[in-house]
C-alpha cells in the first residue's frame, strides 16, 4: 500500500499500532520518558530524540514520501508529519 494516499488517522493509527505491538516495550523506560519518537507509520522504522525534529528529519532524508508519526513517550499527545515540507506540520 502506497502512505501517499493514507488520512493523517490512518497514519496515526498504523504508527500506533507498531508502537503499541513492540516499539513501547523497548522505548519506554526512565532515559526515555518525556522524549519525543517518531515512527514511520509503513514501516516501523523510529527514532528518538528530544524534540522529535532530527528523527523526522533523518526519516525524511532516508525515504522523502514517509508519513511520520510523533508522540511524546510516556504520555498520550502527538502529532503527525504527512508529506509536506519539514517546515509544515500536518495536524
Amino acid at each position: 500500500m502506497q502512505s501517499l494516499f493514507w488520512t493523517v488517522e490512518e497514519v496515526a493509527r498504523r504508527a500506533k499500532q507498531f508502537y503499541e505491538n513492540g516499539i513501547r516495550q523497548e522505548v519506554e523506560h526512565g532515559d526515555n520518558i518525556g522524549k519525543m519518537i517518531t515512527i514511520d507509520a509503513e514501516t516501523g522504522e523510529y527514532g528518538i530524540d528530544k524534540s522529535g525534529i532530527e528523527t523526522a528529519i533523518k526519516l525524511k532524508q532516508k525515504k522523502p514520501m514517509a508519513r511520520l508519526f510523533t508522540m511524546r513517550i510516556g504520555y498520550d499527545v502527538a502529532v503527525s508529519f504527512g508529506h509536506a515540507p519539514m517546515n509544515r506540520t500536518v495536524e
